[in-house]
């Protein structure tokens, strides 16, 4: 007779400690098998030495070596959730699949597959809400709609929360409940990949940072951010443990970057369409421009504005870009260049080490004024007063973009007030029609 075992099923939740669906399948009574799927529909899209995957495979690396000191270790396999699934229940008599909620509209689809093929089998399907402190409907207003506006999101998730929303599971202490199995670990090349040289980098909570936050945080030549999102992004640290943190500094304003977080997600879970269309559909009459060659020299960082081709350089190459420069990029995308947001929120998703869905296109449409609680249209950054602002040294700029005042760099590829008047006659006009 065959045993019987859970699966433990890891998606964005690369760790084993401070997990809350993988604690729950420790407690189960039975046997877990921990569980990692390189989704082949989202990989074939992806170039093959994408950064995002390389980083996934080195933190399945980390925990497969903690797991092989427990006499057990994690099966990782590569191709369609829906077809590895149904391979592994024929091979092992599995009774329950645990894993953690996913909130994006391809997740939720994939998911709802996975529960009927399970279903039909009569396999017990738990997912928990781990990556977020509030989900869904948990932070709504009194008459049970979705809020729109962050202030007062923040104001109720702030009231909300209590010590059990982020208390800490302890995962370690039911290690001997994994299944003793040894499974094959394959290599990158096994899954068509090879190693990126862009590396995710150590994330920071030392409690100067936090305590400074509000200080340090818009100048990019100050190492004053924590370098958290990639690592939230794929799980490889708990919010709980984030929250705990921003709870001990008096300054709030690292904890409500958290809620950011949990606005923008909880806004693509209620309002999925915003991920292709306008949040605010009176602004589906704006005539972008669209100029490929413009669009390419954005990419590119050669539009011959040194802040905008420092962040842009500093993406290309690093796969991060510091929070006020991606402000400042995506508006001269936008308003100075009058091109569609979706082009930037395309290019940032490929770039980007820490892309998520919900903050990208949470994040560009408030830039592009078009989404939810956005920045207003008529707010157009000076892409050269904001180098006094925040890198007056433009020690950021000799960095990334160290050839500005060489006679081979480009020049303005739009000059700016020009750029704003015609930004402004655009919106106007596009919202009227």
């Amino acid at each position: 007779m065959k045993d019987n075992y859970v699966l433990f099923w890891h998606r964005r939740d690369l760790r084993i400690e401070d997990n809350i669906g993988l604690y729950h399948a420790l407690n189960s009574g039975k046997k877990v098998i921990p569980l990692f799927i390189f989704d082949s529909d989202i990989l074939e899209k992806l170039p093959k030495d994408d950064a995002r995957v390389t980083f996934i495979y080195e933190e399945l690396e980390k925990i497969n070596t903690t797991l092989q000191s427990h006499d057990a270790s994690i099966l990782v396999k590569h191709g369609k959730p829906l077809e590895v699934l149904e391979e592994i229940i024929g091979k092992h008599e599995i009774s329950a699949v645990y894993t953690n909620h996913d909130y994006e509209p391809y997740a939720i689809a994939r998911d709802k597959e996975v529960g009927e093929l399970l279903a039909s089998k009569n396999i017990e399907f738990k997912t928990y809400k781990d990556q977020v402190i509030f989900e869904r409907n948990e932070v709504v207003k009194a008459d049970g709609d979705p809020y729109i506006i962050y202030t007062p999101y923040s104001k109720k998730w702030l009231d909300k929360l209590t010590k059990n929303d982020y208390t800490s599971v302890d995962c370690a202490s039911y290690y001997k409940n994994y299944a003793k199995k040894s499974f094959n670990f394959p290599s990158l090349k096994d899954i068509g990949f090879t190693a990126s040289s862009i590396k995710v980098l150590p994330y920071t909570m030392a409690e100067n940072m936090i305590d400074n936050y509000e200080d340090t945080r818009n100048f990019p030549a100050i190492e004053g951010t924590s370098r958290l999102s990639p690592h939230l992004r794929f799980g490889t640290i708990s919010v709980r443990k984030c929250v705990q943190n921003g709870l001990q500094s008096e300054n709030n304003v690292f904890l409500k970057e958290l809620v950011w977080r949990e606005f923008f997600m909880q806004i693509l879970w209620h309002f999925p369409k915003s991920v292709t269309n306008n949040f605010k559909s009176k602004y589906d009459g704006i005539k972008w421009r669209n100029d490929e060659d413009e669009y390419k020299a954005w990419c590119e960082g050669k539009t011959g504005y040194p802040l905008v081709d420092a962040g842009m350089r500093e993406l290309n190459e690093s796969g991060y870009m510091h929070n006020r420069v991606r402000m400042i990029t995506a508006s001269f995308l936008c308003k100075h260049l009058l091109i569609d947001w979706k082009w930037g929120e395309a290019y940032f998703a490929k770039k980007l080490l820490d892309f998520d869905l919900a903050q990208n296109v949470g994040n560009w449409q408030w830039v592009a004024g078009t989404g939810c609680d956005s920045s207003p249209y008529f707010r157009i950054f000076n892409p050269t007063s904001q180098i006094k602002k925040f890198d007056k040294d433009h020690t950021y700029i000799n960095k990334w973009a160290s050839d500005y005042q060489e006679l081979t760099y480009p020049s303005p590829i739009v000059e700016h007030k020009f750029a704003r008047e015609r930004c402004l006659s655009t919106y106007k006009s596009g919202i009227e029609s």
